[in-house]
């Protein structure tokens, strides 16, 4: 579904130049749940931006169900990035002076839908992570467990078919970090594609296949 065949990444300022990525190949298949994991600073979420299409690779090529995503014009990406991935991030990223379901809301609103349909998807993932009970609220009136399955909710709204995860647990405790994972695993259950940063050892054991970096370049 997803193939990167040698990518490589540099970020240069005015002094100094980082390679963050050197000749990656890696192939995500459809329905994986893949776990990436490495030090601090060895290159997994500048990997996840380019799978996700949120940056280009300076050299090599990534390719969404074998098409080259270099074929495409920016408008063209930014449409498929929109439809086919969902994004969680560790911060939660939620717009505080928005009510819940108006954050969950907020992908739907670069589609053709109306505003009836929008409401009931956002409404029905919020339902899905258990949440339903807390739309009207704001991101400040909730746990940070229930910001991270809003944002859940928020990625998963659009029906992506995967879902890009940066360390989705980190600022959580145990017991709300094994919600987060639990909800990860029911959706890959259903069918949609995870890819997941973590420095977690014990939930990396629980994809299907753990991925690892060390200095920009795959290690196993």
């Amino acid at each position: 579904m997803i193939r990167l065949q040698n990518v490589s990444k540099t970020y240069q300022t005015d002094k100094v130049e980082t390679l963050a990525l050197n000749d990656i190949d890696l192939h995500v298949r459809k329905g994986e749940f893949v776990a990436m994991m490495g030090p601090s600073g060895c290159g997994k979420s500048t990997l996840l931006n380019l799978i996700g299409l949120l940056d280009r690779p300076g050299a090599g090529s990534v390719s969404i169900d074998g098409i080259p995503i270099r074929t495409y014009r920016d408008k063209h990406v930014a449409q498929l990035r929109n439809s086919t991935f969902g994004f969680i991030f560790q911060s939660f990223h939620l717009i505080a002076d928005l009510r819940v379901i108006d954050n969950v809301e907020l992908p739907l609103l670069y589609r053709t839908l109306g505003a009836a349909d929008r409401r009931a998807m956002a409404r029905a993932a919020l339902e899905r992570v258990g949440l339903g009970a807390r739309m009207d609220h704001y991101p400040n009136q909730l746990s940070g467990g229930q910001q991270q399955r809003v944002a859940i909710a928020r990625a998963m709204v659009g029906r992506p078919q995967v879902l890009l995860a940066d360390e989705p647990t980190g600022n959580l405790d145990s017991k709300m970090g094994a919600e987060v994972m639990d909800i990860l695993l029911g959706l890959n259950g259903d069918g949609t594609t995870v890819v997941m940063v973590t420095h977690d050892e014990r939930e990396a054991r629980m994809a299907g296949r753990i991925v690892r970096l060390f200095d920009g370049q795959l290690v196993a």
